[in-house]
């Protein structure tokens, strides 16, 4: 058996007083996509963000690929690694949140190939080479040289989704990347994250999108008020729910 590549073991996460997460406890596998639903203000964004430390979890366990999450183990005590050392770790993870967050000033080309060149070192040449055939892969071969004001929506999110792909990630982490898009563009997203699923990416995505999770999804989470409240397949989820919470909420947004 292979190990987890994400698993996340009582994890909890406060903002002074309000307490986010209340102790998430799964496990994605290498090339699983692990779909998490629930309403606004549930946790799953935050849980999102913990797994690549962007925030620091205040108690449980949180590991990639065998390695804790911004910590190294010494004994019995857990100590923070440097910047620099979760920052090597941070680039392993491909992460596509709801806003493009290209840079205004480069070119589609450009923004994917940046941050190869910076932190992987590639030249000039060798991350053109690459930034163009992830573009070509995303379905925009021919807006190599576009800026991203000249992009709809939808494009600009699909070169969101090759500048995380640039850094050759083993996991992506994808935060309701169509829910900053108009209706119309969601399907263009949807399609490269459905091609990236059947490549055998890892995949954890927050998302709204039902249909999406009911057709590419291994696992579905039901997350509310902090809690897992139930997981399991899409079928069991999405089509025979056990908790009154999660009937309640599929009632609502299917």
């Amino acid at each position: 058996m292979s190990e987890p590549m994400v698993k996340s073991e009582a994890v909890h996460k406060r903002f002074g007083r309000l307490e986010v997460l209340k102790g998430i406890t799964l496990e994605v596998m290498p090339g699983e996509v692990m779909c998490l639903l629930g309403p606004s203000g549930s946790g799953k964004s935050t849980f999102l963000r913990c797994i690549n430390h962007l925030e620091k979890i205040d108690a449980g366990r949180l590991s990639v690929d065998g390695e804790l999450v911004g910590y190294r183990q010494v004994g019995a005590r857990l100590h923070e690694l440097r910047e620099s050392e979760v920052s090597r770790k941070r680039a392993e993870i491909g992460v596509v949140f709801q806003h493009f967050n290209l840079f205004t000033n480069m070119t589609a080309l450009e923004n994917v190939s940046i941050a190869p060149m910076r932190v992987k070192k590639l030249t000039r040449g060798e991350a053109h080479e690459r930034g163009r055939a992830l573009l070509a892969s995303v379905g925009l071969p021919d807006k190599v040289e576009a800026y991203p004001a000249q992009l709809s929506g939808g494009q600009q999110q699909r070169v969101a989704i090759a500048r995380a792909l640039a850094m050759d990630p083993k996991l992506m982490l994808f935060d309701e990347p169509t829910s900053a898009l108009d209706p119309e563009l969601v399907g263009e997203v949807l399609q490269v994250m459905r091609k990236l699923a059947l490549g055998g990416m890892t995949m954890i995505v927050v998302t709204h999108e039902m249909s999406f999770a009911a057709e590419v999804a291994d696992s579905v989470v039901f997350m509310d008020d902090g809690v897992v409240v139930e997981s399991g397949s899409p079928d069991d989820v999405l089509g025979r729910p056990r908790h009154e919470r999660t009937r309640s909420f599929l009632s609502k947004v299917l």
